[in-house]
């Protein structure tokens, strides 16, 4: 990255952590561009230069967000990917404490912003970093078992909808319940039991035989 796209970025980060801190003060549709750019210490000129709505600044901000996920999980989770894809395969573990309560607590952490864009389906950006996870972890680990290569897509994605669902009514509600409640419900949902602490990917794929 050369001088000019790490200025470019450095001014979008400050946008995005302008809306971020609006938001926590009041609605995103009474929001405008004059206190965005007031927060963040650049002319409308400059928003402009990057944005033609707020709404597409709603998008980056989400973006920016989830990007920044895993600044949540402690260090030695640092290497999940790596994890999964090299430990024994009954260590395996695709819903569990260990992943889904630093998720569910960045959620919580940023619930103003997440809350406007569930309001704006597209805005969510959830697709792309879907597709990064099915990539990154979730191909590799089924990959282990030998799973049907064109059956994976459909199946994880049945997986991911169905948790970002529970996810998107509990910030519907205010994040009203506990992230031990919701963590559990996701675990009653897709094994239609309460849980153990850590479940091993390996179940989810002995189901379906």
């Amino acid at each position: 990255m050369n001088k000019s796209d790490s200025k470019y970025f450095n001014t979008a980060t400050k946008m995005d952590l302008a809306l971020i801190s609006l938001l926590k003060k009041k609605p995103f549709e009474y929001i405008t561009v004059s206190e965005i750019c007031e927060r963040a210490g650049v002319n409308r000129s400059t928003f402009y230069l990057h944005y033609e709505t707020i709404g597409d600044l709603l998008h980056e901000t989400t973006r920016y967000l989830l990007n920044d996920f895993l600044s949540y999980f402690p260090s030695d989770t640092q290497k999940i990917a790596y994890d999964l894809k090299n430990c024994e395969l009954d260590d395996l573990v695709f819903i569990g404490d260990k992943y889904l309560t630093p998720y569910l607590t960045y959620i919580k952490d940023q619930k103003e912003v997440f809350s406007t864009a569930l309001l704006h389906n597209k805005t969510f950006g959830l697709e792309d970093v879907y597709k990064r996870m099915f990539d990154n972890i979730f191909n590799p680990i089924l990959d282990r078992f030998h799973y049907p290569p064109n059956d994976r897509q459909y199946v994880m994605m049945y997986y991911l909808n169905g948790i970002n669902a529970i996810i998107g009514e509990w910030l519907k509600n205010g994040c009203n319940k506990s992230i031990k409640d919701i963590s559990e419900i996701i675990a009653v949902c897709i094994f239609g039991r309460k849980a153990e602490k850590q479940i091993p990917i390996c179940r989810i794929v002995e189901n379906r035989e």
